[in-house]
């Protein structure tokens, strides 16, 4: 499908020599992605909860770059990429990874007093801040999300929830209220008829492809609107060509294997006997889905545009990387706790 949507606009700009970039760089990637998560899957995934200050720290560094001139690379108004040499990476993509393990060793089985919780959440808030000043939204709203989740699996206490509900209230308000690129999206999603040539240009093809693939689609290959009607489609609008090509039922197909991906990690979560690597295992999966759902329900017109790509078929090497180790990382825990029906860790007061 990266390969589908990109050729036409690769002809579009009479680059017909090389209408194989985006599928030989996804399948680059993907090759890449192996190897690096080879360490995931053979390495305990104890030993990476116990290192995470130290791979968050790094993260936190590599989205500091993305401010440094020369170094990070803008975008359509967002500074969101690195680029050193012929490397260029997305560091935001792995905090979805790294932000789970950080939580689980500072906080789950410890201990820890007021003072120390909220210095904890504090440093926390640190990637959360530098991901939504590039700006990615969608990515804030989904590790603020992935965020709850683990304080309510962990069982912290009730009374510690109003702050960091209070603080991603407060920093969602204020973006909606002061930053003009994100009151530009919801007025494109509110009315893209207004801007078609601007900002309401993608929504409103994302609408037309979708609608007009019918039950059955077009069929593999047919698309019109990927004729440059709708500009980048390999990326966060994949599923809008994919909609149009194979139709409904096809479409049923791709969120039902979503739903197995889910349904899978869940089940890993749950009946693992370790806590640390149920919770692990459980926003993990979590945020993988959440991230799918806000993909598909922006390309279907029921969300503002977040900027997330769909996990495992949008073009994208950093996040297909991130998705890959996060995949890994629940495989390892299958692969290393013994699993058992009962479910002991949610058992336990």
């Amino acid at each position: 499908m990266v390969f589908n949507a990109s050729s036409a606009d690769a002809l579009e700009k009479n680059l017909f020599h090389k209408t194989h970039n985006a599928l030989i760089r996804q399948l680059f990637n993907f090759g890449v992605g192996v190897i690096i998560c080879l360490p995931f899957w053979y390495v305990d995934y104890r030993e990476w909860i116990k290192i995470s200050p130290l791979l968050l720290f790094l993260v936190i560094i590599t989205l500091l770059m993305v401010f440094v001139p020369g170094i990070g690379r803008c975008v359509n108004g967002a500074r969101r990429w690195i680029v050193i040499g012929n490397f260029v990476g997305q560091p935001s993509e792995f905090v979805k990874v790294v932000l789970p393990l950080f939580f689980i060793q500072k906080i789950v089985g410890e201990n820890r007093s007021s003072t120390d919780l909220f210095k904890i959440f504090l440093f926390i808030l640190v990637p959360l801040v530098l991901v939504m000043i590039e700006p990615s939204n969608g990515l804030t709203a989904m590790l603020g999300a992935t965020f709850i989740i683990l304080l309510f699996l962990s069982r912290v206490s009730y009374k510690w929830w109003l702050w960091p509900i209070l603080i991603f209230s407060i920093m969602g308000t204020f973006a909606v209220i002061k930053v003009p690129y994100i009151q530009a999206r919801i007025q494109s999603y509110l009315h893209p008829e207004q801007d078609l040539l601007g900002r309401g240009h993608q929504p409103f093809q994302s609408k037309i492809a979708t609608g007009s693939g019918g039950v059955l689609g077009r069929g593999l290959g047919k698309s019109i609107q990927k004729l440059n009607y709708l500009p980048e489609a390999q990326n966060d609008y994949i599923a809008a060509i994919f909609a149009e090509e194979m139709g409904f039922l096809g479409m049923s197909t791709l969120i039902f294997f979503y739903m197995f991906i889910g349904f899978l990690g869940f089940s890993i979560a749950l009946k693992v006997k370790d806590v640390k690597g149920a919770i692990l295992g459980a926003s993990l999966t979590f945020s993988l889905c959440l991230q799918a759902f806000l993909n598909l329900a922006v390309v279907s017109g029921l969300m503002p545009s977040t900027g997330l790509n769909l996990p495992f078929f949008s073009q994208g090497g950093s996040s297909l990387l991130a998705n890959m180790i996060l995949v890994t990382l629940v495989l390892n825990i299958a692969k290393t706790q013994p699993q058992e029906e009962s479910l002991l860790w949610l058992k336990k007061s």
